[in-house]
């Protein structure tokens, strides 16, 4: 699923910047930073600190000096030895950071985007409204932390997984099993390729910055599967090198998860990842 009701006000601008927030030992840092791009309320900056979702910073502007809090949305590259790229958001809605007037929003352009998302704590389905820095990470790194009125907390959101049921229960009925029955259909053409039980040692980095070397239970050319203690979310995008040659030149794919099943009796769970051609 891609948005893409996006607005005009995005700019390809460097500015550069000064980040202040506390990390997670609750000590206080200040870092230098720049914005790749930028609109009205948001911008993509980049940073050599893993920055955490849901954090409040303050960024400064260096060109002018002004400031105001923002807010992490959350990743939009990988985080490497050379830093990450995050999405941010300001707080104060009336601030403007950058000196640059902004066009107003022509007539029948809304502010925001919606997407049907799920959270993966409580599995609440909801419509969601999406500010323009949202919806780019959500497309790139497939995970979204937003607040949940269900959980009452901040929660990690992602493409809803399940067919929602609009209309009478027997609608909803019919509406599941046409789905199933497409989803089958889908199933075997993905399947064209031919499955092999080969493992591989396999590496695997998501946006945050996290890495571990596993192993594959079987691959084919579209993708493969692998299982892991670790928790990975169905839609989350993955840097990942299968297989996989420590001494070697390590070539990384984009990757989706796109199935998640939890093994009985252990703590461990086999993911399905199909490489990602559509992924920036």
């Amino acid at each position: 699923m891609t948005i893409n009701n996006r607005r005009s006000d995005r700019l390809m601008l460097t500015v550069p910047l000064t980040v202040q927030g506390k990390d997670e030992q609750g000590f206080p840092y200040q870092d230098t930073a720049r914005t790749s791009v930028l609109n009205r309320h948001g911008a993509r900056i980049q940073i050599g600190r893993r920055l955490t979702s849901g954090q409040i910073v303050r960024v400064v502007n260096m060109l002018n000096r002004r400031a105001a809090d923002f807010r992490i949305i959350g990743p939009v590259a990988p985080f490497s030895e050379a830093g990450g790229e995050f999405g941010v958001e300001c707080v104060e809605r009336e601030a403007n950071i950058w000196g640059i007037q902004f066009p107003p929003l022509r007539e029948g352009e809304t502010a925001e985007s919606k997407a049907l998302l799920e959270c993966r704590q409580c599995h609440t389905v909801t419509l969601v409204p999406l500010s323009l820095v949202e919806v780019e990470v959500l497309e790139t790194s497939g995970i979204l932390t937003k607040q949940c009125e269900h959980c009452k907390t901040f929660t990690r959101f992602g493409y809803a997984e399940k067919q929602i049921g609009m209309g009478t229960p027997g609608d909803a009925t019919a509406v599941a099993e046409v789905q199933a029955e497409v989803e089958a259909v889908a199933t075997n053409e993905r399947r064209r390729h031919r499955r092999i039980a080969l493992q591989l040692p396999v590496r695997i980095r998501d946006y945050q910055g996290g890495i571990e070397i596993t192993k594959s239970e079987n691959i084919s050319k579209g993708g493969f599967c692998f299982t892991t203690e670790k928790d990975y979310q169905v839609g989350e995008g993955l840097l990942v090198v299968c297989p996989y040659n420590e001494a070697g030149q390590s070539i990384e794919v984009r990757g989706r998860v796109v199935r998640r099943r939890a093994i009985p009796g252990s703590n461990r769970k086999i993911y399905g990842v199909s490489y990602d051609t559509s992924m920036r």
